[in-house]
């Protein structure tokens, strides 16, 4: 590394470290004194649980939900066929049991004779026919309809080139759905754990229309129902008595509470205004580590940071080469060790740690910054930059201290490599969202994926072509075959062959910067039981309950 960049980025770090010192001239809160009483385990009497929840989500509407924090609440609301034990195994959720056929193209579910909705109505299966089919039908404006390509015509149903009633779903009686797929698809039972392949109640939706999500006419069948949506203030959810496990549920309420500065929520979490966060500020985690090490979480998270180039538009269009360099020019060990500082996997690739996968990394990874560097620069001329024609860009990311603090140290690094001037935008979540997908007034954008599901083509699939996630306008051919030779392949072996291929057509085009691949870090107070930390960071509230405290 080049002294002066050594000395900007080190700068850099101390400045966003300085608060960091400050906490520890805070008074710590009262430490809790017989939580769950003399066993440990004795409940407490009021069971309330206040959660962060990050941002606002834009919708609960199980298929046009985008988004973790939508999630979160979904799973609460809805149940799937399949569900997740606290430790994330896959186990029997709305379906009692399934059988496949030999060529592993057909899943038939026995439903689970005692589901209801929150209305007491009995969940049938057509009712999950009915679901699939609203979910891939293009008039639902579904942005997440391709996570049901690997049934049957769905593509076509996408695609409006064939009518909903299509899709390879049918309800062969009341208690018994069948699902016929076009490949066999190794990761189906975790795909439907995804809010897109919930089922809605169609009376609901009839009568409603685009409202039936909404506090008072959202009927679910999950272990709770929807009680309150106060925009910017909180989402409560009670109890739902008609939910088929209802016996093994305990909290009686759930708050959701949007706060997207995790400076602000783990400030609410420490006055004991929220019993969980949905994140921590990477700059305090040292002094969380030392004084609240019991309270803090940190475990693998199957999500890729990165950022993304708007391949649709100047200057990043037809510009590999400066996508490239930009690319190169940083230093991933500084950014994770001293401005993430979580634990977070240096990326230099999409697709993070999966079983069955072999990681693509391009050669680039085992260089030396300084070499990196050497070779960004040789690029960024080729692509027509320098000292007296900089590359002036907007990075936008959304309102976030941790995404801030990244931003200011990409650009000091891109500044002091290349000479690049940047311009740091930031919007609250929603315009975010909105700005990034209309592909017009963004040039470089904070992006991250969390995994759906165990498996490579859950992040492979939002960079084709015409994915409705794929805000930078990524289009190559050849990664889209790949991908539909990928899904077609039932060979496990030449499947993931294919994936890594296209990956690594990928990234030779560099529609991306990856980062880091995620690790999960909350604060959970000692009283709340139950959680359990797994890879895909779900945390379902009827895993959790309320200790005497």
């Amino acid at each position: 590394m080049k002294r002066g960049l050594q000395a900007a980025a080190l700068t850099v770090v101390c400045l966003l470290s300085v608060a960091c010192s400050r906490h520890d001239e805070v008074q710590l809160p009262a430490q809790s004194q017989g939580v769950g009483g003399a066993s440990g385990q004795e409940l407490a009497a009021v069971q309330i649980l206040r959660r962060g929840n990050g941002t606002e989500p834009e919708t609960l509407d199980p298929h046009r939900a985008v988004g973790v924090t939508a999630a979160n609440v979904l799973r609460d609301l809805f149940e799937g066929l399949v569900t997740e034990a606290a430790d994330g195994e896959l186990i029997p959720g709305a379906a009692a049991s399934w059988t496949v056929s030999d060529d592993g193209l057909v899943y038939t579910f026995k439903l689970q004779p005692e589901g209801r909705w929150s209305n007491g109505d009995p969940v049938t299966a057509d009712d999950f026919v009915y679901g699939l089919r609203r979910s891939a039908d293009p008039a639902t404006l579904s942005e997440y309809s391709a996570i049901l390509y690997p049934i049957e015509n769905a593509a076509e149903v996408v695609a409006g080139t064939l009518p909903p009633d299509r899709l390879g779903v049918r309800a062969i009686d009341a208690q018994t759905l069948e699902i016929r797929l076009h490949a066999p698809t190794p990761y189906l039972l975790g795909l439907l754990t995804h809010a897109s392949t919930y089922p809605v109640n169609r009376k609901s939706v009839e009568q409603y229309g685009a409202r039936f999500a909404r506090p008072g006419k959202l009927v679910g069948n999950g272990p709770f129902q929807l009680s309150e949506w106060v925009v910017q203030s909180h989402i409560r959810l009670i109890r739902n008595p008609y939910y088929r496990d209802n016996v093994h549920t305990t909290l009686t309420e759930v708050w959701y509470y949007p706060v997207e500065n995790a400076e602000a929520e783990l400030n609410r979490y420490r006055a004991g205004e929220l019993d969980m966060t949905q994140t921590i500020p990477a700059r305090q985690i040292a002094w969380l580590r030392k004084h609240l090490p019991d309270e803090l979480h940190i475990s693998p998270y199957l999500g890729s940071y990165v950022f993304g180039f708007n391949t649709t538009q100047p200057p990043f269009r037809d510009a590999p080469k400066l996508r490239k360099a930009l690319a190169l020019a940083l230093d991933r060990d500084i950014l994770t060790s001293r401005i993430s500082g979580a634990g977070e996997l240096p990326a230099y690739s999409w697709v993070p740690p999966v079983s069955g996968y072999t990681q693509q990394v391009p050669d680039w990874a085992h260089w030396t910054q300084a070499r990196r560097n050497a070779e960004a620069r040789r690029l960024y001329a080729e692509a027509g930059y320098s000292a007296s024609h900089p590359l002036r860009m907007q990075l936008l990311y959304n309102t976030e201290s941790n995404h801030r603090r990244l931003a200011v140290a990409m650009a000091a690094m891109w500044r002091e490599v290349l000479g690049v001037e940047t311009e740091l935008l930031n919007q609250e979540w929603q315009v975010f969202l909105q700005t990034r997908r209309s592909r017009i007034d963004t040039q470089l954008f904070r992006y991250g994926w969390i995994g759906d599901y165990n498996d490579p083509y859950t992040f492979a699939e939002i960079l084709e072509s015409k994915h409705g996630l794929n805000d930078m306008g990524y289009s190559n051919p050849r990664y889209d075959a790949l991908l539909a030779a990928a899904a077609r392949d039932g060979n496990p072996v030449t499947r993931m062959a294919a994936l890594g291929e296209a990956e690594r057509v990928m990234l030779d085009d560099m529609p991306i910067i990856p980062l880091y691949f995620y690790v999960s870090k909350q604060m959970v107070k000692p009283w709340v039981a139950g959680f359990e930390p797994n890879i895909m960071d779900h945390h379902p509230s009827r895993h959790l309950r309320i200790l005497e405290h």
